[in-house]
């Protein structure tokens, strides 16, 4: 550890005598480390000492109203006179501190009067944490120690000058009233006041050292318990690493074993009942399922369960064949939509060149490259939310509650599908930002969303089905950013109606983390729980998105929950994984075993599964079908819809060194327009006039009737505008 010297307890001028001759003349005095060197001047610090008193042993007394004496033993004496009485009186007090810690020292043994002593608590630029030890704690000790017996030290100086005080104004009380003596009382007390005064400014002092050090301290075994946390999450990285390489040579090994195999063989229909019955009975440890076996679905020769086959076909009856000619009931021919986006173009991210166009500019105003990106906006990411909305379909024909509450719960999970190979970050829409998406000729839903609010972001949300249900969600969000991972908590509420039967579904998105922020590959993980809860019957569903871990056996991206009624009593039990399949098994009938309820169920069936994406689509972000048609050219659309962003567009062609400057100039008109409103809401409100907020044009702010809260609900007013085309409230932000 670096030593450097300790700053002094006082330090500044005073005069003192030197002879008949000369007088008294001006010197530079020092005191610290209980010794009191003087000099010519403040320059001879560096190179000459004119003497120097030992406190240790000395005798401190003072004279007339300025002047006062310290005498060593008589082989040093110095006859010292300060500018007032005040400024004499601040350094007796300052000497007698000294001299309390230097006998202190002196007693302890640890060190000699004057050698210097190193200062322990080091400034915080000059901190090597990684060699501090056991030996900085002590000594922090020492210094504490010493700190507190200068608070006691002040503690008796306040105790002897106040009795004196005190002494001097009961005097003052008995005077006979001669003049001469009421004089020299009331110097008298003056005097002890201003040695009262300034011992108990000493205690003050010795208060703020004492608590500067404890501080100072403070941060320092802060900063060396983060250090230990760092070398353990180094550790980790090393486990994760190893957990890694045995995951693909785990994964390797099975993918020899199953070549290996002969003709024909394949797992049998009762390794996967007995996985999934596993993964039941993790949902909980105070009961257990058996799940029934005796009508298990059937295996095919491809080796997928003919359930599995038929939702692959409902999944796979929405998209359609570019070569099919499919007409609508009015005879016109279906629009034949894109399977794929032009090819990501190879552009290396230079980070140097992206920090140098940081420096000296607000965090606010960096703008992040297209690079980081892909060429969807967000408003057109939540709109993937709805690529299962069969799902929904098929939920609404159904009349058991709890059932069709676990279609929703499949449904909610779907939503996470393409997180698991999509880690390139949306464009931030602008204020007032749209987008719509009407599929209702070929999926069955439409949506409408809309850049409500810049600051905080928000995002409204309302969707609907020709089947003949809803949905609508604003959409905000937290992020905390440590270093290695980015965490984003969700904070809107998503609600789903069903016309049919009036049942009302509410649940919150889980959190998402992006990790490997610095190095190596971007993946996520979404983990959580979720309640989704049924507002016309009382009916829950609880879900579990286990949190990956390097040290778990668990099943990576796992689901696990369970469906109850408004009595509490068990239903459904599901289980999956949110980037492949959601399985779900109905509860037939409950017992009690040893104390423990027992659960008979209906073997599982696959509530949703995920649709496969093409074996190149990573030469295009990743995109599946639908994510690839969402950013589809189209005319007749709102003015501020997402299709006619340019820089977005910009990007989706290959044009990033355009996309960047697009994006760039958008992001300052934005800026301008905010400083606008700002300027014009001051003069409205100097003037006296009330200056109306922002409004959005598709969405009302106003309290939902379920949650109570503050929600923008839509108006209902777009799809008519559209028809009209009347785009006169769109204001222009592209």
């Amino acid at each position: 550890m670096s030593e450097k010297q300790a700053d002094p307890d006082m330090k500044g001028w005073l005069y003192k005598w030197t002879n008949y001759l000369k007088g008294y003349q001006k010197r530079w005095f020092v005191l610290t480390n209980g010794l009191l060197s003087y000099y010519r001047s403040q320059a001879e610090m560096l190179h000459t000492c004119r003497g120097t008193i030992s406190l240790h042993g000395a005798v401190i007394h003072t004279e007339d109203s300025c002047n006062f004496v310290i005498s060593n033993g008589g082989t040093q004496t110095f006859h010292l006179k300060a500018s007032s009485e005040v400024e004499r009186q601040k350094w007796v007090t300052a000497l007698e501190l000294a001299k309390a810690k230097a006998i202190r020292q002196m007693e302890s043994g640890e060190l000699p009067v004057g050698e210097d002593w190193p200062l322990y608590i080091q400034d915080e630029d000059e901190e090597d944490v990684g060699d501090a030890g056991a030996d900085d704690v002590a000594n922090t000790l020492k210094v504490l120690t010493a700190k507190l017996e200068d608070l006691r030290t002040c503690h008796d100086l306040i105790i002897k000058h106040g009795a004196a005080l005190q002494k001097s104004l009961s005097e003052l009380e008995v005077l006979d009233g001669s003049t001469q003596d009421l004089t020299a009382k009331t110097k008298t007390v003056n005097e002890r006041a201003t040695l009262f005064r300034i011992s108990s400014n000493a205690m003050i002092n010795a208060c703020n050292d004492y608590v500067d050090v404890s501080s100072t301290a403070g941060r320092k075994w802060h900063r060396l318990l983060q250090h230990e946390r760092d070398q353990r999450l180094r550790l980790e990285d090393m486990v994760e690493q190893l957990a890694r390489q045995h995951s693909h040579l785990e994964q390797e090994a099975k993918e020899q074993m199953s070549q290996a195999m002969p003709p024909g063989h394949s797992h049998s229909d009762d390794e996967e009942e007995t996985e999934f019955e596993d993964a039941v009975e993790e949902l909980a440890e105070n009961f257990i399922v058996h799940v029934n076996t005796a009508q298990a679905h059937k295996r095919s020769s491809s080796n997928v369960s003919q359930l599995s086959e038929e939702m692959a076909s409902l999944n796979g009856s929405q998209a359609t064949t570019p070569t099919e000619e499919v007409k609508q009931p009015n005879g016109r021919p279906k629009r034949q939509r894109r399977t794929r986006v032009p090819e990501k173009p190879n552009y290396p991210i230079n980070l140097w060149s992206i920090m140098k166009n940081c420096i000296g500019k607000e965090l606010s105003k960096i703008p992040m490259p297209v690079n980081f990106s892909e060429p969807l906006s967000f408003l057109q990411r939540l709109t993937e939310d709805f690529e299962y909305s069969d799902i929904l379909d098929r939920a609404s024909q159904i009349e058991d509650s709890c059932e069709q509450l676990s279609l929703v719960a499949a449904f909610t999970v779907s939503s996470y599908a393409t997180t698991a190979v999509r880690t390139a970050k949306p464009f931030n829409p602008l204020l007032g930002e749209t987008y719509e998406c009407d599929r209702t000729e070929d999926l069955g839903w439409r949506a409408i969303n809309e850049q409500v609010s810049h600051h905080p972001p928000i995002v409204a949300q309302y969707v609907e089905g020709n089947a003949g249900w809803s949905s609508w969600q604003e959409f905000a969000m937290s992020s905390k950013f440590r270093g290695k991972y980015l965490q984003i908590i969700p904070l809107g509420i998503a609600h789903l109606e069903f016309g049919n039967t009036g049942n009302h579904y509410t649940w919150r998105k889980v959190s998402t983390t992006v990790h490997n922020m610095i190095v190596g590959k971007l993946w996520l993980d979404n983990h959580g729980e979720m309640e989704i809860v049924n507002h016309q019957t009382g009916d829950k569903c609880c879900l579990k998105f286990v949190p990956y871990s390097y040290f778990s056996r668990e099943t990576p991206k796992k689901v696990t929950g369970y469906v109850v009624d408004s009595e509490g009593t068990l239903k459904w039990f599901i289980t999956g994984m949110w980037d492949e399949k959601i399985e779900a098994c109905r509860v037939i009938s409950q017992s009690l075993r040893g104390g423990k309820p027992v659960y008979e169920t209906s073997p599982p069936k696959v509530l949703w599964k995920r649709n496969p994406i093409t074996p190149d689509a990573d030469k295009y972000y990743n995109f599946t079908e639908l994510a690839c048609q969402l950013n589809e050219p189209e005319e007749l659309v709102c003015p501020t819809d997402s299709r006619n962003r340019p820089d977005q567009r910009l990007m989706e062609e290959g044009n990033w060194d355009d996309a960047n400057a697009e994006k760039l100039r958008l992001e300052e008109k934005q800026r301008a327009t905010r400083r606008r409103r700002e300027a014009e809401a001051e003069q409205a409100a100097a003037e006296g006039r009330e200056y109306p907020a922002y409004s959005p044009m598709w969405f009302r702010k106003e309290t939902d009737d379920i949650t109570g809260a503050l929600i923008f609900r839509y108006t209902h007013e777009y799809w008519e505008c559209k028809e009209r085309q009347d785009w006169s409230r769109c204001p222009d932000i592209f």
